[in-house]
């Protein structure tokens, strides 16, 4: 028996028609992927159901870039551990960190069932916390996403960036190779798909950083980025001011009770995060060619090349 949650009529549709979900034929997808897992030596990776249909789904349901994601997902969270691999939600910087309010996913989906929309502030003090404070943030959310979003598997994430707190101090903190990792773990790791990226109160200082960046950006991904002022109605309808928080004048929740409440949720997660530690990847025993951290898609020496996007 299959141990996936089902979805709403709406979410249904999209999975059949978008990610050529084939509903009768999921036992034997998720069969083939868990014999796959079960010949690879090198390879220790969760098995329960609502996990790998997400790699399925975001995948389009391509059995080969299911696995090869599934492979790097876990070669990732081997070889940067203290990036991508929580283990304890109690650890007391991450609390901490979180309850800077800095990234929070909002509750109501984007035009109610569309993509979950998360929010992304400066809030927190350069001197106390670092970019990779963030992204660990980021990378643990997305774990829970992937089995406990159905809006985020099926409908994709969109980004809501404000720089209004930003300064020169948090700048300091970004490296090309931090920002390597995320690019890695985004397009070749996580079954996620990235539908939009929203920034808002961008100082004059980030505007050059920022135009550098977008040239390493495929251009697909480019055309999902939308940058304003404090004006937020001039991302029209592809986010409607009520999607935001009410901070910003929308009526997506009131960011310090979001903050409040979803210490419950890591709370509710202690013991899969816990579980993260049995899970990963022993390069000694894999067939094959060895993965990299600086290959392909991004070139050699960390130096970014095209990428995909789904």
């Amino acid at each position: 028996m299959v141990q996936v949650k089902p979805l709403n009529d709406v979410l249904q549709k999209v999975a059949i028609e978008e990610l050529g979900e084939v509903p009768s034929r999921i036992p034997e997808d998720l069969e083939y992927l868990k014999t796959w897992i079960s010949q690879q030596p090198h390879l220790r990776a969760r098995t329960d159901d609502q996990f790998l249909i997400q790699f399925l789904r975001g995948c389009k349901y391509s059995r080969e870039k299911a696995k090869q994601k599934l492979d790097y997902y876990h070669y990732m969270r081997t070889t940067k551990k203290d990036l991508f691999q929580l283990t304890d939600v109690d650890n007391k910087k991450f609390r901490d960190f979180h309850n800077t309010g800095a990234i929070l996913p909002l509750p109501t989906p984007l035009n109610d069932t569309g993509c979950r929309i998360l929010m992304i502030r400066a809030s927190f003090n350069a001197q106390d916390f670092l970019f990779s404070d963030g992204l660990r943030q980021i990378a643990a959310l997305h774990e829970i996403a992937l089995i406990d979003d159905p809006y985020a598997c099926i409908q994709g994430l969109v980004y809501v960036f404000d720089f209004s707190n930003l300064t020169k101090d948090f700048l300091a903190h970004l490296s090309p190779v931090l920002l390597m990792n995320l690019f890695m773990m985004k397009e070749r790791a996580v079954p996620l798909r990235l539908k939009g990226v929203f920034i808002i109160n961008m100082p004059n200082f980030v505007e050059q950083f920022f135009k550098l960046l977008l040239t390493y950006m495929p251009e697909k991904l480019q055309k999902r980025i939308f940058v304003c002022g404090k004006n937020f109605d001039s991302f029209g309808e592809h986010l409607p001011l009520k999607y935001l928080p009410k901070e910003y004048g929308g009526e997506n929740g009131c960011l310090d009770d979001l903050c409040k409440e979803y210490n419950k949720v890591w709370d509710e997660f202690r013991e899969f995060f816990k579980q993260n530690a049995e899970f990963g990847t022993d390069e000694h025993f894999r067939m094959g060619e060895p993965l990299r951290c600086d290959d392909a898609e991004f070139g050699p020496g960390g130096s970014f090349r095209k990428v995909e996007v789904d």
